[in-house]
């Protein structure tokens, strides 16, 4: 299918947050799916991951969380690039972060195409962005790739703990996770899958044994292609099934 894309500024109370937007062509209404990055920005990966979102029939929205810290910035996979992103990381509050999410969603809303069906996806920071969303906006599905801290006591900028927030998700999460990440700890997996159980919600956690952190990026040195095919795969049935019914 093919794609148009363009770029936005989205408000946020008195800021501005640049986005992504990729969208089939055609007439629509097409669902929305918002795309949460890593800490490396809005960068080519990310974009041709809102590309293949669309292609699948939805409108994708790809913000830069990042806006008040690092806005713009499109970082490689180095340790260059990953002392930067840590910048914007360590920057982030949980309370700006749920702002952007509602903002996001606000704009794929607007959209004259769209549904009002919207799913989310994300990745690494932008998974633990992805589970945030899902707990404080009630987006209709949502898949979250090595979202890490997510089980960690204290949320982003100290604020309460993600995982607590948990009982705020209406729709079907899926989570997906490396077995050998360094980064997420088997129990903090453990705590959220212990979490989303306890709240009944309609869940798939799914550990790839073979694979490390960003097994997803095919521009990382831990990407493993086997585990990204099995993983694209969920997330499409995920989505065609909860937001094109």
């Amino acid at each position: 299918m093919a794609v148009q894309t363009e770029r936005l500024e989205i408000a946020v109370g008195d800021a501005t947050m640049g986005a992504y937007l990729a969208r089939p062509a055609g007439d629509g209404p097409f669902p929305g799916v918002i795309v949460w990055m890593e800490i490396f920005g809005v960068n080519g990966h990310i974009r041709d991951i809102a590309d293949r979102v669309a292609a699948e029939g939805y409108v994708a929205l790809a913000p830069d969380f990042f806006h008040r810290s690092l806005p713009g910035i499109e970082l490689g996979y180095d340790d260059e690039g990953m002392a930067k992103g840590m910048e914007g990381l360590h920057a982030l509050d949980a309370d700006e972060m749920i702002a952007d999410a509602r903002a996001a969603l606000a704009a794929l809303l607007d959209c004259s195409d769209t549904t009002g069906e919207v799913g989310v996806i994300g990745f690494c920071i932008g998974g633990h962005m992805t589970y945030l969303t899902a707990c404080e906006t009630g987006v209709t599905a949502a898949a979250s790739f090595y979202g890490g801290g997510i089980a960690a006591p204290e949320g982003p900028g100290g604020k309460e703990a993600t995982l607590s927030r948990t009982g705020g998700i209406r729709g079907r999460i899926l989570c997906l996770f490396g077995g050998k990440d360094l980064l997420i700890p088997e129990g903090h997996v453990a705590a959220i899958r212990s979490s989303l159980e306890a709240a009944g919600t309609d869940h798939e956690i799914v550990v790839y044994e073979p694979a490390e952190h960003g097994f997803f990026c095919d521009r990382r040195d831990t990407y493993h292609a086997d585990s990204a095919a099995d993983a694209w795969r969920r997330v499409t049935t995920l989505f065609a099934q909860e937001l094109k019914r």
